[in-house]
């Protein structure tokens, strides 16, 4: 006799620290297995998060927002971003003290996600540096300053570097800055600084308690930030404490009206200086599926 087919509805998540309140009711009792019954999640990095939505292979996916404007039909469930209004911490710029901004010519990215990179292209032409050359490497501070001007690191690699920021002066006796984006981006824009959505891809078609579920999940995953902050305590070489307050300042996980206005003016500017394809957030974009 052949298997039954499964049925659950195939979600595409990112295995780092930030999202993890989103995804509190899909990990931890009491709801976590009767959403087992009805989700399959797999874990993965953002930009595959977004290619597996292209290619059918998810049905849902925590994706970057740079890929709205280059995946045909995706939509967003509402209620939930991974966003910041301030500082994040998790998304640096790592350059030379001695090289200014404006003598950068090369910047390691880290091949993680799009959207951060998207991002930096805009700050660039900002800062009057669109000719930049961007070299994809892995997340390795010390590779990448070996092979550019400076480097981006993004989620708990970029936590991580800020953490073994005296360590690794102490050991190189170079003076490095440390950019967060975040920040970065909101003297440049006045916006926050939106990194991810749930999003569906397209012909995929749920009624609203699937938007219910991931709502219900992101209230008590903020609820319960002192348990997530205990248990990545243990995962990362991060003190509780900062991973607290990371969870609790740094990062904006509810889709409001400031971050949408936040993803059109993203859109607009990346538009304008030729960074994505021109996109349009549509009106109806975040109604429930």
């Amino acid at each position: 006799m052949s298997e039954e087919p499964d049925r659950r509805i195939r979600i595409a998540a990112i295995n780092f620290l930030n999202p993890a309140p989103l995804m509190w009711d899909f990990e931890h009792a009491p709801l976590q297995a009767g959403l087992g019954k009805r989700y399959l999640i797999r874990r993965m990095s953002p930009s595959e998060c977004a290619a597996q939505l292209a290619t059918g292979e998810a049905d849902i996916g925590l994706i970057p927002i740079a890929a709205l404007a280059t995946i045909p039909g995706l939509r967003i469930l509402p209620g939930c971003t991974i966003a910041s209004k301030g500082h994040v911490r998790s998304l640096l710029l790592v350059r030379r003290a001695s090289q200014p901004l404006g003598k950068i010519r090369t910047v390691a990215a880290d091949t993680a996600s799009r959207t951060t990179i998207a991002y930096a292209r805009i700050m660039f032409h900002k800062w009057g540096r669109g000719e930049i050359t961007f070299v994809p490497l892995a997340a390795d501070l010390d590779r990448m300053l070996e092979r550019a001007d400076a480097a981006i690191l993004i989620g708990d690699p970029a936590l991580l570097a800020l953490e073994e920021r005296s360590n690794r002066f102490a050991r190189t006796q170079e003076e490095l800055v440390y950019h967060d984006l975040a920040h970065e981006w909101r003297i440049i824009s006045g916006l926050p600084f939106v990194s991810a959505v749930w999003g569906a891809a397209q012909g995929n078609f749920f009624d609203e308690s699937v938007a219910e579920d991931f709502i219900a999940s992101r209230d008590h995953g903020l609820a319960g930030i002192d348990a997530i902050a205990a248990e990545w305590a243990k995962k990362l070489p991060v003190p509780e404490s900062t991973i607290r307050t990371y969870l609790r300042e740094n990062i904006h996980y509810i889709l409001d009206d400031e971050i949408v206005e936040g993803m059109r003016g993203f859109f607009s500017m990346a538009a304008e200086f030729g960074v994505l394809p021109d996109y349009s957030l549509p009106a109806a974009a975040m109604a429930a599926i």
